[in-house]
């Protein structure tokens, strides 16, 4: 009897000292939990601060490039700064003679004066014949690009024919239809709708052609614009095609599916590629194997593109003079070694550059980077 109480006492004390244990370790849970509360809140600021820290990293990578550039433009400067000087040196030279020759005789002065007058008058000549030349410079790049773009067109235009005979012949052929049931006195309503819409949209086909090429005959505009790069290969490809399909030559195409954006003339970089699509086409002439394989891919803050053709490629040691003016390596009569020039130069003007891909063996590879419109 006494033993049962004395059991029941020790079951309390067990449960009791069980109750206090798991309090403690509620404590315990609850005091780890906000040391793990704590640490996230420490990680999230953490990563917080790593983020902060790769903008600022960027920001100092834009700051440097733009640093170079103003370096360039300092280096420049002072270059400029320097023949300036060097010609106010020898008119320093030339007026001190001048003066050394009125202090030796009163009578030289009237000359000397004279001499000065003429030579400050000089100075403003070149200066403003230095001035007119850069504009007559200007002026020229411009009709010499127009001249490359007009010569392109005039290339094109026997394939835009071909081109063109498809929708025309449909047309015909969707207008006959109606005009010979009307004849037959057949007014079948939906099939006449039906052709004629079909001649409509054969005539917007016809239109759409017609434009693209008034479109890239035109003088370029000066101002520049964000577009997507892949449709101005699309396009300058679409003029090009009917040419390659007359020549058996295949194009493969490679472009970045994010479609990059970049600052610039539609127009004139549409004619660059045009001038390496007319390049690697006149190079597959006699190739036994014609392909042309096109792509694109974003690097960083640049959009990388290249041309690489199966043809026998640019002989070694001119790969850099491919891009002089006039210089080329087709046959007399064949090339007028403008296309290379003009497309560098087009390149330059929109922060671009060109330069030929010695890495790939098979045939010639152009390689462009162009800035992407966040960049730039």
């Amino acid at each position: 009897m006494q033993a049962e109480p004395a059991t029941a006492v020790a079951r309390q004390l067990d449960k009791s000292a069980q109750l206090e244990e798991i309090a403690l370790l509620r404590e315990q849970v609850a005091v780890l939990e906000q040391h793990l509360q704590k640490r996230d809140a420490q990680r999230r600021a953490l990563l917080h601060i790593l983020g902060d820290l790769h903008e600022l990293n960027r920001r100092l990578s834009h700051q440097r490039k733009a640093m170079l550039h103003i370096l360039a433009d300092y280096e420049e400067d002072r270059r400029r700064l320097g023949s300036q000087a060097e010609r106010a040196d020898n008119s320093r030279r030339a007026l001190l003679h001048i003066l050394q020759d009125a202090h030796h005789s009163n009578l030289k002065l009237e000359d000397g004066r004279k001499a000065m007058i003429h030579i400050m008058g000089d100075l403003h000549e070149t200066t403003e014949e230095i001035k007119q030349r850069e504009q007559e410079l200007r002026e020229k790049q411009e009709q010499l690009v127009q001249a490359g773009k007009l010569a392109t067109l005039g290339e094109l235009t026997t394939g835009v024919a071909h081109e063109l005979n498809n929708p025309l012949n449909n047309i015909g052929l969707f207008l006959g239809n109606s005009i010979d049931l009307i004849e037959m006195g057949q007014i079948d309503t939906t099939r006449i709708l039906r052709d004629l819409r079909g001649a409509s949209q054969q005539v917007r086909k016809a239109s759409e052609i017609i434009s693209h090429l008034r479109t890239f005959g035109r003088a370029a505009p000066v101002g520049h614009e964000q577009m997507a790069i892949n449709q101005v290969i699309r396009r300058a490809l679409s003029l090009m095609q009917e040419q390659f399909r007359i020549r058996q030559i295949t194009v493969e195409l490679d472009l970045e599916s994010a479609e990059p954006l970049v600052i610039g003339s539609p127009i004139q970089l549409e004619q660059v590629f045009i001038n390496l699509l007319a390049n690697a086409r006149d190079a597959l002439a006699d190739a036994p194997r014609r392909l042309i394989k096109i792509s694109s891919a974003v690097s960083d803050d640049i959009v990388i593109i290249t041309f690489n053709d199966t043809g026998p490629g640019i002989p070694k040691g001119l790969e850099q003079r491919i891009f002089d003016p006039f210089f080329t390596t087709k046959e007399v009569g064949k090339g007028t070694g403008l296309g290379l020039s003009i497309t560098y130069g087009i390149l330059k003007d929109h922060r671009g550059t060109i330069s030929l891909d010695t890495s790939v063996k098979d045939g010639a590879t152009f390689r462009i980077e162009l800035p992407l419109a966040a960049a730039a």
